[in-house]
């Protein structure tokens, strides 16, 4: 039986190339986001901010991610489905975390400090939208490079939703539209992981099939 990783189809072919660049603004999407997770989560905490937390972590599953995606460059196809496998994953697991967090907080929580909330998150949205444009052109490539376009994307999304959830707790008051944005960014994480695990486990499937289809090798041992 031939070995999947040897297959033709799990290979870079010229198409896939990775273009030299990316390792580069991977690093540097890498470094801003664990940057955004320290000053987020010390802000969380300061504000008392659940939709805060839940961005923070978001950061920090993003930084990890974006070191898996250096880890994966330049290996075969199957390898960097395998790592989307794990990321959108993790994705999933971070946007479940986040859903039972908001509902312990809508038990016992208090309103948090909305000026802080707003302020991070017009910090957090430039680092994103920046990280975002340097990914722009990535975006359509196999699932590993897709998660990266869709974490940054994601992020982008949730820093105008902290805003908005800013805005909510000081006119009401009250800290339901902090827990609804922290869900709602718990649900968009769950539907990207959701994308990028369809996608990794497609490139899979099609990966092992293309290897069915290979032809075994001959044995000179029966040629007379």
């Amino acid at each position: 039986m031939s070995a999947c990783n040897e297959c033709p189809s799990t290979s870079i072919s010229a198409k896939d190339a990775i273009d030299p660049m990316i390792r580069r603004v991977l690093w540097i999407a890498l470094l801003s986001n664990f940057a955004m997770f320290v000053v987020e989560i010390v802000a969380s905490w300061w504000s008392d901010s659940m939709a805060l937390q839940a961005d923070a972590l978001d950061f920090f599953g993003d930084a990890f991610n974006y070191g898996v995606s250096l880890f994966v460059l330049g290996m075969a196809l199957r390898q960097r489905a395998f790592a989307a496998l794990f990321k959108g994953l993790s994705m999933a697991a971070f946007g479940l975390w986040v859903i039972v967090n908001a509902i312990d907080r809508a038990l016992t929580g208090s309103a948090p400090d909305a000026m802080t909330m707003g302020s991070i998150a017009v910090l957090a949205l430039v680092v994103n939208v920046v990280v975002a444009l340097l990914l722009y052109k990535y975006r359509g490539g196999d699932s590993n490079m897709r998660s990266i376009w869709l974490c940054s994307r994601n992020d982008a999304i949730g820093n105008v939703a902290v805003m908005v959830a800013a805005a909510g707790v000081f006119a009401s008051g009250t800290h339901w539209p902090d827990l609804i944005v922290a869900a709602l960014i718990a649900g968009l994480n769950l539907s990207a992981a959701l994308g990028v695990v369809r996608l990794a486990l497609a490139e899979l499937r099609a990966g092992a099939q293309e290897c069915e289809m290979e032809p075994p090798l001959t044995s000179n041992s029966g040629v007379h």
